[in-house]
């Protein structure tokens, strides 16, 4: 991450913490933690405080890495390389690792079983059509992942050992630090290029000849994924504990995401459906009468009342025939009919068909104008336009002017003629 230099804050504290010198050696760092560790740890009636203050003293200074970045910036330099919160492994962890996982007080580990880390989940897309969430479908996908070694059990080695990574001195972790110019540094943690993060390396000859010391193999599964009625887009499926395993880690899940394509004709809402359907001017006005093809295939025929008049943009609603309900796969959301009307195009009809249709429709609400009063009037000319575009070429105009204002405003280039 880049950042400005912290201030040199105070660098000496958690050597005080611990009571050692600057310059004290590994050896005399573990030997400080561990005496000053027992002494307050809370099963001993320690003070807590004191005791994660210990922990965090140790994680930075048994660290060559951050020892040095401590050394040269302080307890900020080492906050912001913990992800900016100052947030430290748990100290009790801390105590337990160091002891092996045992309690110096017996009764084995005063915290249980050291805790594993989650391996990542795998997301992957589905795509599904909505006749597929209407109806519910299964698909069988083929996916391969990493699984422990069977022959090494995940050791990688063939004796079943392994040595700490001194590239990252078993951290897992390589933490670096770049002087980029007066006050400034970049500061970077990584997994470990030597160790791939485990902490751990296998001795080439011990290598295991199955997974060739890499401790996991590539396996081919099937997974059949049900996809239920009512599902909704992005919605998701899990199958616990299916990602790629790891040693020492907790298997994370793999994940189908739902993604609803498209459909020609229904668009879905919640749990409603919407149907585009379009009338001729006769069908509007004198009685419609088609069949809509649903979902699930079935032919529902649709026809409107006696007399019945459709306007153009209007809504008719069939109850239970939208969505099915995830869950309660019997009961639907509604169906929505929605209505647009197609007039003929300028020219279609004669002067006859149109005075018969004057004499058939309600009156005209134009008015009747006198030649008097005609004479007055300017006569105009319509145009036809497309609004969408006339809105999209308003837009870039008054942008434009804007763009003219500021211009004005900064003084913009002046020219001056050169005297003769």
């Amino acid at each position: 991450m880049f950042g400005r230099a912290p201030k040199k804050s105070n660098n000496t504290r958690y050597y005080e913490i611990l009571g050692v010198p600057k310059n004290a050696s590994a050896d005399e760092l573990k030997r400080a933690y561990r005496k000053a560790a027992i002494k307050n740890h809370p099963d001993k009636g320690g003070d807590p405080e004191k005791f994660k203050e210990l922990a965090q003293a140790y994680e930075v200074l048994s660290d060559p890495e951050k020892r040095e970045v401590y050394d040269q910036y302080g307890e900020d330099a080492i906050k912001e390389g913990m992800g900016g919160g100052g947030e430290m492994h748990n100290p009790f962890d801390i105590f337990e690792s160091f002891f092996g996982g045992a309690s110096p007080f017996g009764g084995g580990s005063s915290r249980g079983s050291r805790r594993q880390r989650r391996g990542e989940d795998v997301v992957h897309p589905l795509k599904v059509s909505l006749e597929e969430l209407y109806n519910g479908t299964s698909k069988k996908l083929s996916l391969s992942r990493n699984v422990l070694c069977s022959k090494c059990k995940g050791t990688g080695s063939k004796s079943g050992s392994s040595s700490k990574c001194t590239g990252c001195h078993g951290s897992g972790m390589k933490v670096s630090i770049r002087q980029l110019g007066p006050g400034m540094i970049q500061q970077m943690q990584q997994i470990c290029p030597d160790c791939k993060g485990s902490g751990e390396t296998v001795n080439e000859r011990d290598r295991c000849g199955q997974c060739k010391g890499e401790k996991v193999v590539q396996e081919k599964k099937v997974l059949e994924v049900h996809v239920e009625k009512g599902m909704k887009h992005n919605q998701k499926i899990t199958f616990a504990g299916e990602a790629d395993e790891a040693p020492d880690t907790v298997t994370g899940d793999i994940v189908f995401v739902l993604q609803e394509k498209e459909h020609p004709k229904f668009k879905r809402k919640g749990d409603d459906l919407f149907y585009e359907h379009t009338l001729t001017l006769s069908e509007a006005l004198c009685g419609y009468q088609f069949i809509l093809t649903h979902l699930d295939s079935r032919q529902l025929l649709i026809k409107s009342q006696p007399l019945e008049i459709v306007k153009p943009g209007q809504y008719k609603a069939i109850n239970d025939e939208g969505m099915p309900i995830h869950h309660r796969p019997f009961m639907k959301g509604n169906l929505y009919i929605h209505f647009s009307v197609d007039f003929p195009e300028s020219g279609a009809l004669t002067l006859d068909q149109c005075k018969a249709l004057e004499n058939i429709l309600p009156p005209k609400n134009s008015q009747q104008l006198t030649d008097m009063e005609l004479d007055e009037c300017e006569e105009t000319i319509l145009q036809d336009v497309n609004m969408e575009e006339e809105m999209r070429r308003k837009q870039q105009q008054v942008r434009q002017e804007a763009y003219e204002e500021e211009d004005e405003a900064a003084g913009g280039p002046q020219v001056q003629c050169a005297q003769q």
